[in-house]
């Protein structure tokens, strides 16, 4: 690759990528060129697309939800539905089968380290720990955009052929 192409493609990267940290420590999943997302970010959308190119709230109208991304690549992630429905006893072990669904259903949570593969437009999530079992100790890649301060990525489709899309905007970093 000629040197003015590699300078031409670090500069959209550049462009693409504000406020981002260069990063190769100990947190990050990839040493060759990491780039962090450190900062806070607040959730603006949690969507589906469907098969058919309609789209749909996954969490519904009003979901709430945190990213907080370190400048090692350490991140913790959290999105709610803002209308679920809270427990008849107060004692959470004495919920019912329906409570317990809302609850599951209605969130999403997971945190380890995260790396960012800008020439693959690609974030991988090295998930530790889930609020979904079956997602401990596995990567997920997820395609991005950077549009200033506002992230967005499609999560791989569902066995359905849904693909869940996360809209966040940074907050501080």
């Amino acid at each position: 690759m000629s040197l003015h192409r590699t300078f031409s493609r670090l500069a959209v990267i550049a462009c693409l990528l504000p406020g981002l940290a260069w990063s190769s420590g100990a947190g990050a999943a990839d040493t060759r060129g990491d780039v962090s997302l450190a900062g806070t970010w607040t959730l603006v959308a949690a969507d589906v697309l469907h098969p058919d190119g309609s789209r749909s709230r996954d969490y519904g109208d009003a979901p709430k939800g945190l990213l907080l991304i370190d400048r090692t690549g350490h991140y913790s992630l959290q999105i709610f539905r803002s209308d679920r429905p809270r427990f008849a006893n107060p004692d959470k072990a004495k919920a019912s089968a329906q409570e317990y669904r809302a609850a599951v259903l209605g969130s999403s949570t997971h945190f380890g380290t995260i790396a960012v593969e800008p020439d693959r437009h690609q974030l991988v999530f090295h998930i530790e720990g889930a609020s979904f079992p079956n997602w401990e100790g596995q990567e997920q890649r997820r395609a991005f955009e950077l549009h200033g301060d506002t992230l967005s990525y499609r999560v791989p489709p569902r066995p359905n052929g849904d693909v869940p899309v996360s809209v966040w905007r940074r907050v501080d970093n």
